[in-house]
C-alpha cells in the first residue's frame, strides 16, 4: 500500500502559524486514513517553530530561489527564517523519503508547503501562484504534491502508481 505525506495542519491539528487547522472534508481523505496511508507531518514544526508563531513569507523570489540561496524567508516582524524554511524542507523530504510515500497532500498558500499558491512577500494578503519550500523540495526528487482541493486528481495517480506497482511487482 503507498503511502502519503500529509501537512499535520490538514484535518483537526492546531499546528498552523495562528494555531488553527485547515478541514478536510473528503470521502478519499477519509478512506486514506482509515486505511493507515497517511503519513502526518509539519514541517515548520519540525524544525521548531513554536505554536502560534508571526506568520511567514518568501520575499523577493521563490522558493527555488530560497533553496537556491537568492531568496528569503522573512515572519512578519523582519525575522529572516530562510535557514529554518531550508531545514523544513529538507526534514519533509527526509520524512517522505523514510515512509516511501508516493506523493504528498499539502496546505496551499503555505511558504513552506504551498502547491499552487502562495503569499507575495508584502504580508498583505496578496497571494501569486507559486510554491512553498517543502513542496518545490519534494517535487525535485520526484515526489508528486497536490493541495488539499486536488484529492480527487492525487487519488487517479495513486490509483494508477499502485496498478503499475502489481503488474511489475
Amino acid at each position: 500500500m503507498l503511502k502519503v505525506l500529509v501537512s499535520g495542519c490538514l484535518q483537526g491539528r492546531a499546528l498552523r502559524y495562528n494555531a488553527t487547522y485547515v478541514p478536510v472534508n473528503s470521502l478519499i481523505w477519509d478512506r486514506w486514513s482509515a486505511e493507515g496511508r497517511l503519513v502526518r507531518f509539519c514541517p515548520e514544526v519540525a524544525v521548531g517553530f513554536p505554536i502560534p508563531r508571526p506568520p511567514a513569507e518568501i520575499v523577493e523570489g521563490t522558493a527555488g530561489d530560497v533553496l537556491a540561496g537568492s531568496a528569503r524567508v522573512e515572519e512578519a516582524t523582519g525575522a529572516d527564517v530562510t535557514n529554518l524554511f531550508r531545514l523544513a524542507a529538507r526534514r519533509a523530504l527526509d520524512r517522505a523519503v523514510e515512509a516511501g510515500v508516493a506523493l504528498a497532500i499539502l496546505v496551499d498558500g503555505s511558504p513552506t508547503c504551498g502547491s499552487s499558491v502562495i503569499y507575495d512577500g508584502s504580508f498583505t494578503g496578496r497571494t501569486v501562484p507559486g510554491r512553498g519550500v517543502a513542496a518545490e523540495e519534494l517535487l525535485r526528487h520526484g515526489i508528486p504534491v497536490f493541495h488539499e482541493g486536488q484529492l480527487a486528481q492525487a487519488a487517479a495517480m495513486l490509483a494508477d502508481l499502485e496498478k503499475s506497482e502489481r503488474c511489475t511487482g
